[in-house]
């Protein structure tokens, strides 16, 4: 195991499904000639960025800029993968990979303001062998971490759900703290296990069957059936609606500052990160989801999945209010 910094927590994050991402941005501006060039500014050329991507990898990054130290385990494999690894390495995560094929492609473009999917490759499915690499590396990371971040995988990966249940009870045994942002039957199998802090959507809530619709009545209730499938608490995000913490004693509303959102997408799992950051900190639940709040917040006012500083974060979380309901 790679030395941790002094005083910093650990966070080993599973991510099934890294992703080498390529987005099509709108085009940059020049100044024309002459006087007026402030006036005159031409557009040039569109900017293309390329990143790592994935669920997995957007809750890595965070937490690092949140200062943890993550190792991130995953299938790394082909083309694609050689890339995403490179890419996360530049940005200081340490990989512990596990045998693939071939990692998932997708390329967006933006330059309309919103995204438009120009192509998506799906990963190769992980097959018996890989799956066992996989199982055993985030196993023997997340012995030596202080949290162990589970995020969950489409089809397309080839994991079952039984992948996700047996690795809950086995950290579970080892006295590892988990928190899972998974939806439909994955959710549940962990639920299941027990001792799991859940983060989900209301949305996912509803997908899998906890909640019968998006009233916040409803939601509540889908948390408190979580709580008593098993999970040690529950956190719901509704997108700029207030959030809920669910705890075995006590139902939480969450409120966030107003903010003007330019990307939902990876509010969520920057919450998570947030969440797993703060409880890795030893902090209390209430606070941890003062500081996924506001990671999520955050991140919503950036064009960056899964990016955000530390010191507007932590101030944020400041205001985040966490309230008891009836």
């Amino acid at each position: 195991m790679e030395e941790r910094s002094s005083g910093q927590p650990r966070v080993c994050v599973l991510a099934p499904m890294p992703l080498l991402t390529v987005t099509i941005e709108p085009a940059a501006v020049a100044p024309g000639p002459g006087p007026t060039a402030a006036a005159s500014r031409a557009p040039v050329h569109p900017e293309i960025h390329v990143h790592a991507g994935g669920q997995g990898l957007w809750i890595a990054r965070m937490a690092s800029s949140l200062g943890a130290d993550v190792v991130v385990c995953g299938p790394f494999g082909g083309e694609s993968g050689d890339v995403v690894a490179h890419l996360a390495h530049g940005e200081h995560l340490a990989l512990r990979p596990s045998a693939a094929h071939g990692n998932g492609t997708y390329i967006h473009d933006r330059r309309e303001g919103e995204r438009r999917e120009v192509a998506v490759m799906p990963p190769e499915p992980l097959n018996r062998h890989e799956q066992d690499d996989l199982y055993g590396t985030v196993l023997t990371e997340a012995l030596d971490a202080d949290v162990c971040v589970l995020t969950g995988a489409d089809a397309a990966t080839g994991l079952p759900t039984s992948f996700f249940h047996r690795l809950a009870a086995d950290l579970r045994t080892a006295g590892c703290l988990v928190v899972a942002d998974l939806s439909g039957d994955q959710a549940r199998a962990v639920a299941e296990v027990g001792g799991a802090v859940m983060k989900i959507s209301h949305t996912e809530l509803i997908e899998a069957g906890y909640a019968s619709a998006d009233t916040f009545e409803a939601i509540r209730a889908g948390a408190q059936a979580l709580l008593a499938a098993g999970a040690r608490a529950v956190v719901v995000s509704r997108a700029a609606e207030a959030g809920l913490l669910a705890l075995p004693d006590a139902h939480l509303e969450v409120t966030t500052p107003r903010v003007r959102a330019v990307d939902h997408r990876g509010a969520g799992d920057s919450m998570t990160a947030g969440i797993a950051v703060a409880l890795a900190r030893g902090s209390s639940m209430h606070d941890a989801v003062r500081l996924g709040s506001a990671a999520g917040a955050l991140n919503a006012t950036r064009r960056g999945l899964g990016t955000g500083r530390r010191d507007a974060i932590e101030r944020l979380a400041q205001h985040v209010e966490v309230r008891q309901i009836r």
